[in-house]
């Protein structure tokens, strides 16, 4: 806590992925409960369509489901579909990105590295959460990085490269 608001205070834009694992929680009622503790806190979130389910305690995964969890100070909001691509939501527009199709061998690591390309692109130029365009051409180069690591085995052997990242997105 003391770690977000030092960086928070010092401008940093802050990122949330609570990466649910059911299994390290005493119960679901508590995961529910410190997920949500900090949500507020975020500048950024993304939720895969099952956290968007749990959290949500609803299992319409649609734009209404989305916003409920939308918090005033929160820039962009975005809900991973794995083979569907993912939704944005910011507070002026929302809309999706598809996917890319690729044969998946380990789906380990693909919402890490589909974070990790988004905070890349966007860590440096906060003002890309505000165009349209541009969200969505860094949302396609995230997907990318998603996908291809979906192909190898591994978390971190399958990171891809952005030179094969920029293969794929200009390939399709």
């Amino acid at each position: 806590m003391k770690a977000m608001e030092a960086a928070k205070d010092a401008g940093a834009l802050l990122s949330y992925d609570p990466n649910l694992r059911l299994p390290l929680w005493p119960s679901e009622d508590e995961a529910r409960e410190q997920i949500l503790s900090i949500w507020d806190k975020a500048d950024v979130i993304k939720v895969s369509d099952v956290e968007l389910v749990f959290l949500t305690k609803n299992d319409k995964i649609d734009d209404a489901s989305a916003m409920s969890l939308w918090h005033p100070n929160l820039k962009l909001l975005l809900v991973t579909l794995g083979e569907n691509g993912c939704r944005y939501y910011t507070k002026n527009f929302h809309g999706s990105v598809d996917a890319f199709h690729v044969k998946a061998v380990d789906t380990t690591g693909a919402g890490d590295s589909f974070v990790g390309a988004l905070l890349t692109k966007i860590v440096d130029d906060q003002s890309i959460i505000e165009d349209e365009a541009r969200l969505k051409e860094v949302l396609t180069f995230a997907n990318a990085c998603g996908a291809i690591t979906t192909t190898k085995k591994g978390a971190i052997p399958a990171l891809p490269t952005e030179t094969e990242v920029l293969s794929l997105v200009r390939g399709a």
